[in-house]
């Protein structure tokens, strides 16, 4: 995980719809990274609908929701029309933004050991600096701690 402090790493991806995000888009404001596993997956939805249901409080707040996984952009795109998801979904096959912000790591389940993303939300201040980070989330509660972190 990134330090607190630091600065928080250029990328660029593309969303649900082909669309190129930059972190250095949303200078000026705040943003919440989130980092998951995989769409689809119970826990992953719980924590995008969360976000989603909370997005007018976020952009009240002066901050972007930007959810990022290694699914390709049509993955993201059937995720986020199931779901009716109001942010951008980031595809990152290469994981160039995932290996960047160190969420690429070995986990364990039922014994097998693979590698995978650790579900990582850090928020970045209008400067693009990591202002917190919060490794190994709860999927459901993570949006509203989020919000939170904002006031």
């Amino acid at each position: 995980m990134l330090a607190v402090g630091s600065k928080a790493p250029a990328f660029t991806l593309p969303d649900q719809n082909g669309v190129n995000h930059s972190l250095e888009d949303y200078k000026g404001q705040k943003v919440i990274l989130y980092f998951y596993p995989k769409d689809m997956t119970s826990g992953c939805t719980k924590q995008a609908c969360a976000f989603g249901e909370l997005y007018p409080q976020f952009r009240e707040k002066g901050a972007v929701v930007l959810g990022v996984s290694k699914d390709s952009a049509m993955s993201h795109k059937k995720f986020e029309e199931k779901y009716g998801l109001p942010f951008p979904l980031l595809s990152d096959p290469e994981l160039t933004a995932i290996q960047a912000y160190d969420v690429w790591k070995e986990k364990k389940n039922y014994g097998r050991t693979y590698m995978g993303v650790v579900r990582t939300t850090y928020l970045i201040d209008e400067n693009g600096v990591i202002v917190k980070a919060f490794e190994k989330v709860k999927a459901a509660d993570n949006p509203a701690q989020m919000l939170g972190e904002l006031e």
